[in-house]
């Protein structure tokens, strides 16, 4: 430990040093549940590509793990500590470098926080569009690290469609510098996709070169209230099969919107099974929300209400962007799953989950990125109640079950950390992990980079 301090001393100011344990270890873990997370031997906090490479190097030639960490808004456990590691947390490399109109590309740091690129990009009437629920406070890296999504895929698509180029200090201070700045590349393999979604097992992103899209039209949003969510999913798969491309297609079923109104008032129906929430962003919205309520009600929508403006439209945005929160409320603990399945099989995965609910006795509320059938399964459990903490966990497997069943995946957009390691050698099985543990060994030879995470 003292040695360790000692070097990295040498390439680092005192501020951005923490070894008080009190500190340390609030950064220990991220929002997971049911994740190990072990005691840090010290925090860092660069400002600077040199001093990432410092660390680095440091803990190369006394081989000691290091955990990278942007917000810690994961679900995953990919952020957690492992003992006596380096928590490499890069939320001081903040600085937006460059907005290039023309290029329609930004230039970031990994610390910036997602909010605040896509402010900053509005104002030079460009668009960032990948938007988690947690974008308030996460982070680019963070985003990159784990390949995040956000409400607006099923139109803009997830993180690594907008990830040009990176900047990536390796596991013994090499910089590596991959991709590209220019609309079009194809020279070498693709090594920036490869660490986009890589959870900080190959690199260190100190640098992000983004792809921009011109800033679309403020969006109408159209809200539809289901007696099923089968139904829902029914008017899910219908909108899909016309050719329509909303700018955001969200499901939130009763439980969801129970909790929603619970925490904030928002006055959504509780007598409706299913909410739908559909949105376009296009020049002529209120035309495509017509088109698509007629689908709703030929689905079976009990009610179809169109946004009469961006005010009411932003009011159902935020109370979609507030259903994982208000689900947390609902119990002392919950596990966000994450399964995304093909939109064909979405009514499936919804009834396999309230079936898996009842099983285990237990509430789980569903909210869903409907229109790419990525689902958000949140187990609300007492962690005091051990009974209740063992069927929570059993659930959450089930639930990952049935979506491998229905030709889905383990994680849309949350990584796989900890929590879902087992789960991601069923998904891949031996040849896929085989091949996956020898990437990381070509980039990472001494495991050093977030060890114990994916596999």
């Amino acid at each position: 430990m003292s040695d360790l301090l000692e070097r990295l001393r040498t390439g680092l100011p005192p501020e951005a040093l923490i070894t008080d344990p009190d500190v340390t270890a609030s950064y220990a873990h991220d929002m997971a549940s049911f994740c190990a997370a072990g005691t840090p031997a010290v925090v860092v906090l660069p400002r600077t590509v040199e001093q990432v490479q410092h660390v680095m190097r440091t803990a190369t030639a006394l081989r000691v793990p290091v955990v990278p960490q942007g917000a810690r808004t994961g679900l995953s456990g990919a952020a957690n500590a492992t003992d006596g590691c380096v928590v490499l947390s890069l939320v001081k490399m903040d600085r937006i470098l460059e907005i290039s109109p023309v290029d329609r590309i930004a230039v970031v740091e990994p610390g910036v926080v997602n909010a605040v690129l896509s402010r900053a990009v509005n104002e030079h009437g460009l668009y960032y569009p990948p938007d988690p629920s947690s974008w308030e406070t996460c982070t680019i890296g963070g985003n990159i690290g784990t390949a995040s999504g956000g409400l607006c895929c099923v139109k803009y698509g997830v993180t690594a469609e907008y990830v040009l180029g990176l900047d990536v200090v390796l596991a013994d201070g090499r910089l590596l510098t991959t991709g590209r700045r220019t609309a079009k590349g194809v020279a070498g393999y693709d090594l920036t996709r490869l660490f986009v979604g890589s959870e900080g097992s190959l690199g260190i992103v100190v640098k992000a070169v983004l792809a921009l899209k011109p800033q679309p039209p403020q969006q109408l949003v159209l809200a539809a209230e289901f007696p099923s969510a089968d139904a829902a999913c029914d008017a899910v798969c219908r909108i899909m099969e016309r050719g329509h491309t909303p700018s955001l297609l969200e499901l939130m079923d009763r439980t969801t919107v129970r909790a929603v109104n619970a925490l904030a008032s928002m006055g959504l129906p509780e007598t409706t099974e299913a909410l739908l929430l559909c949105a376009f962003d296009t020049p002529d919205p209120a035309s495509d929300l017509a088109a698509v309520g007629a689908l709703c009600t030929a689905a079976g929508a009990t009610e179809v209400v169109p946004a009469d403006n961006p005010a009411e439209s932003e009011l159902l945005l935020q109370a979609r962007r507030l259903a994982l929160t208000a689900l947390e409320a609902v119990k002392s603990a919950t596990m966000i799953d994450d399964v995304c399945v093909p939109r064909s099989q979405l009514g499936a995965m919804l009834a396999g989950t309230a079936a898996i609910a009842e099983e285990y006795g237990l509430t789980i509320g569903v909210c869903a990125h409907a229109g790419d059938g990525n689902t958000h399964p949140t187990v609300c459990f007492d962690q005091a109640d051990p009974d209740e903490s063992r069927r929570a966990r059993a659930s959450f497997d089930a639930i990952m079950a049935l979506g491998l069943e229905l030709g889905g995946t383990i994680t849309g957009e949350h990584g796989v950390g900890v929590l879902k390691k087992e789960w991601l050698a069923r998904e891949l099985g031996d040849t896929g992990v085989e091949l996956q543990r020898s990437i990381k060994a070509a980039f990472d030879p001494l495991n050093l980079l977030n060890p114990g995470k994916l596999f």
